[in-house]
């Protein structure tokens, strides 16, 4: 094995492998430093598998309700059989990943990187082996919060985390779920949606609280019907785990449950890796770095979570693009983090891009705001879906989309009609006219452009 590269990769998670593929396609000499499984986080413990959960709690959820559909069926479930499909899936794709590197000749190399000073970049150093290059890029992703004051971190049995909260050894009947931002909302849907007595527990003053607070409203109204516990500006403290169950200190009052599942942020992984020693700039665990990814550091770059949020998956595939077409001389644009969509997958979905109502407002533009309710569409009434909003901001003296923001079945798949919107540069005038099929769902999208300029046809 080669012992010298174009670029070195430390990490092969969305933002690192996607790098490589980009820079193999550019035509450098490439390799992909690996400590556990190729596709990191995401794709074995993160975005993929939990959407095989909670595709599986969607279909249970719809089998009880089959009546509604002038359907029968008896609905029941096998948790070790769902996991399994879980896991099944996430094996599938890393391996289809191990197949992408080799299709584009990247090398492999297994086990924890440490870094050591160097020209033109800094040296590699993997066991007894140092490579060199002339760039590094550190992917090395981030893991799970945990605050050991309050008694809140990972002991395996009865405290999860995100990991072990996708291979639950039993269902528990009563689960604590503190944080709901994405991870904390996905995970009390899931199990929720499977019987479990869910609640969820944010220390801020409303759920989900990096969405528009209308959003943010009509999420906890629909998770409150589904008889979850919501408490807000709350905290949770005393975490001490017993014999069958673990208690806590909700805001001063103790209670008991089966399992408490920490979702409260992340924190990047920038430990023993020598980044102290290079003079790395590191802000609370997360590598400060410029438009393109560059540190302070001659060659080294760093992408995806271990930098700047938002800590998404497609954010850290797009840096890596944009990080690798500058290191091989062209010019790309730099990334804009407001049009980075963001999406949640409860029930009901979540997805968003740009500006919040209060966002551009507070940002100080004079805003056009249009609305439009599921209860109004044929095709999400015809799937038995007619809860939930679309809503989108413009500037009003422009007509610059701003934001947009929905609620309701499907929406991590519509999302994207207005992130293109975004990126074209693209105004309410050529918005309202385009065609947009029917009957779908899209046609929401429309309608609620309409409504922000008075013109809605359908309420």
């Amino acid at each position: 094995m080669s012992s010298n590269f174009d670029l070195i990769i430390i990490g092969s998670g969305p933002g690192g492998y996607v790098a490589a593929i980009r820079a193999a396609q550019l035509g450098l000499k490439t390799a992909v430093v690996e400590k556990s499984e190729i596709g990191g986080v995401c794709l074995n413990w993160g975005c993929i598998p939990t959407k095989a959960l909670l595709r599986s709690a969607e279909v249970y959820t719809n089998m009880q309700h089959a009546s509604d559909y002038g359907l029968s069926a008896e609905a029941g479930f096998d948790l070790p059989a769902i996991v399994k499909r879980s896991r099944s899936i996430a094996g599938q794709l890393s391996g289809g990943v191990k197949f992408l590197m080799k299709k584009n000749k990247i090398t492999m190399i297994d086990g924890f990187a440490t870094l050591e000073k160097g020209t033109p970049a800094p040296k590699v150093v993997v066991g007894d082996k140092t490579y060199t290059a002339k760039h590094v890029i550190l992917a090395p992703g981030a893991r799970a919060r945990v605050i050991p004051a309050a008694g809140l971190e990972p002991d395996g049995k009865f405290i999860w985390t995100a990991k072990e909260a996708m291979i639950p050894d039993v269902m528990p009947k009563k689960l604590l779920v503190v944080g709901s931002g994405a991870i904390g909302m996905e995970f009390a849907s899931f199990y929720n949606a499977f019987g479990a007595d869910v609640t969820v527990v944010e220390m801020l003053d409303r759920i989900l609280p990096a969405e528009d607070a209308e959003i943010s409203a009509l999420a906890e109204k629909a998770f409150k019907k589904k008889g979850m516990r919501i408490l807000t500006g709350a905290q949770v403290s005393g975490v001490k785990p017993g014999k069958d169950s673990v208690s806590a200190d909700i805001s001063g009052k103790p209670e008991s449950f089966d399992r408490i599942i920490l979702a409260i942020g992340i924190v990047g992984n920038v430990e023993n890796m020598g980044l102290e020693d290079l003079g790395v700039e590191i802000d609370r665990s997360h590598i400060v770095v410029d438009e393109f990814s560059r540190t302070k550091i001659p060659g080294l770059y760093a992408i995806g979570d271990v930098t700047t949020p938002p800590w998404l998956a497609h954010k850290a595939s797009h840096e890596g693009i944009i990080c690798v077409e500058k290191i091989a001389g062209g010019n790309p644009h730099p990334l804009n983090a407001n049009r980075i969509p963001g999406c949640t997958y409860c029930q009901p979905q979540i997805a968003s891009v740009g500006m919040t109502e209060q966002d551009a407002k507070d940002a100080g533009h004079d805003v056009r705001v249009g609305r439009f309710s599921f209860i109004g569409n044929g095709k999400a009434i015809a799937l038995g879906e007619p809860e939930g909003m679309v809503k989108t901001i413009f500037d009003k003296a422009t007509g610059e989309l701003l934001g947009a923001h929905m609620i309701g079945t499907e929406v991590t798949e519509l999302i994207q009609g207005y992130t293109i919107a975004q990126t074209l540069e693209t105004t309410e005038t050529e918005l309202m006219e385009t065609v947009f099929p029917h009957p779908t769902l899209s046609e929401m999208m429309h309608e609620s452009v309409l409504s922000a300029y008075g013109r809605a046809m359908h309420m």
